[in-house]
């Protein structure tokens, strides 16, 4: 091996090096404590969606979800809950389903919400759910 790889592969070893420890000092156990409290849940543990902390920092816990000013909440029915895609939005079934989505919605915020290091909630549409299901969001 001559000396410019040599010396080319210390660097990037001490550059990737780097870059591992400070993924290590970014991550936060808190927010695997927090998800676990999600996934324990047993309201929340049987829903076809499963919440989850993104991120905690300064009090203010990171949610995803999946709806969103942007993105539809007919896009999750449609993924979750096949049998509805040619319903009208004002069919009983549609409402009931968006009642049940809203009401999970609150039990994990509530959840979050009740721990001592937390102060408020930010919703975040879960954009990874979404390309699991074949879906890319701008």
């Amino acid at each position: 091996m001559d000396r410019f790889t040599r010396n080319y592969l210390r660097v990037l070893t001490i550059i990737v090096t780097i870059a591992i420890i400070a993924w290590l000092f970014s991550l936060n156990p808190r927010v695997w404590e927090l998800n676990n409290l999600l996934e324990e849940d047993p309201q929340l543990s049987n829903y076809p969606y499963q919440f989850k902390v993104l991120t905690l920092e300064n009090k203010i816990a990171t949610l995803t979800s999946p709806r969103s000013a942007e993105v539809s909440v007919m896009r999750f029915i449609n993924i979750v809950y096949p049998y509805l895609r040619n319903k009208d939005t004002n069919n009983p079934e549609i409402i009931a389903v968006q009642k049940e989505l809203a009401k999970h919605q609150t039990r994990a915020k509530e959840l979050i919400l009740k721990q001592p290091d937390v102060n408020q909630v930010i919703w975040k549409i879960d954009q990874s759910w979404y390309s699991e299901h074949g879906i890319i969001l701008q």
